[in-house]
């Protein structure tokens, strides 16, 4: 899909239909039924083991089907995902970054490729924080594998 200019930076609001991975959601927006990359992030792969069905777990439990979210639209990446932050309202006054999350969960690593286009510094001190509490991925000394070399590698 290609977003009308300006929409990137702006929040879109949408509702959560699937999730594929620890960084990819299926959303519907105005009637449209778009893939989401999360960005900033990127989650370990389905085959390096459990740690990607234990992240596709994680994303499952933060958003919920049907679950009301925004979108803080990035860019349209070359498979034509929206690339976007996501936010879920925990309470009346406060959002939650689910992308964020993941990271501090250890669920997924911060993207230092594309970390421009979010708040590099919070991505990067959230997945220090899992690292020091061996969280999620960094249950191995030094995390595993990350999932730009897994891929690189197959």
């Amino acid at each position: 899909m290609v977003w009308p200019t300006g929409v990137a930076g702006r929040r879109i609001t949408a509702v959560v239909v699937s999730i594929g991975d620890g960084d990819t959601i299926r959303v519907r927006q105005a009637g449209r039924v778009l893939t989401v990359r999360l960005a900033c992030i990127d989650a370990p792969e389905a085959a390096q083991g459990s740690y990607g069905a234990q992240a596709r777990r994680s994303l499952q439990q933060l958003l919920p089907l049907n679950r009301a979210i925004s979108l803080d639209v990035k860019t349209v990446d070359r498979y034509g995902r929206t690339v976007a932050e996501v936010f879920t309202v925990a309470n009346l006054f406060r959002q939650v970054n689910i992308n964020l999350a993941m990271v501090e969960d250890g669920e997924a690593f911060a993207y230092r490729r594309y970390l421009s286009s979010c708040n590099e510094q919070i991505y990067l001190e959230a997945e220090h924080r899992a690292s020091r509490r061996r969280f999620g991925v960094w249950q191995v000394p030094g995390g595993i594998t990350r999932p730009w070399d897994f891929r690189r590698g197959r």
